[in-house]
């Protein structure tokens, strides 16, 4: 496993046991990231709009097309550490 990897998934872990609980626009940009970095692109359709949850993790995500996974547990790694 790659330093890299290692981190992320210290910091995934870590993301668990945070002091507080983030606010909801932090909370998005932390679900995105995370599935950026472990399934790449979002290809799921989109969420209909009774499914205000859904629909906001979905926008989330999808503002992170086009992002390399080495990129997305960075910017995790980093978001995670500066909560903590």
């Amino acid at each position: 496993m790659s330093d890299l990897n290692a981190t992320f998934e210290a910091s995934v872990a870590h993301s668990k046991n945070l002091s507080e609980r983030p606010d909801n626009p932090t909370l998005l940009k932390i679900y995105a990231l995370y599935k950026q970095a472990t399934a790449g692109d979002n290809a799921e359709k989109k969420p209909s709009f009774s499914d205000v949850v859904g629909r906001a993790k979905w926008e989330a995500w999808e503002k992170l097309k086009g992002t390399d996974a080495d990129t997305a547990k960075q910017q995790y790694i980093d978001l995670i550490a500066s909560l903590s």
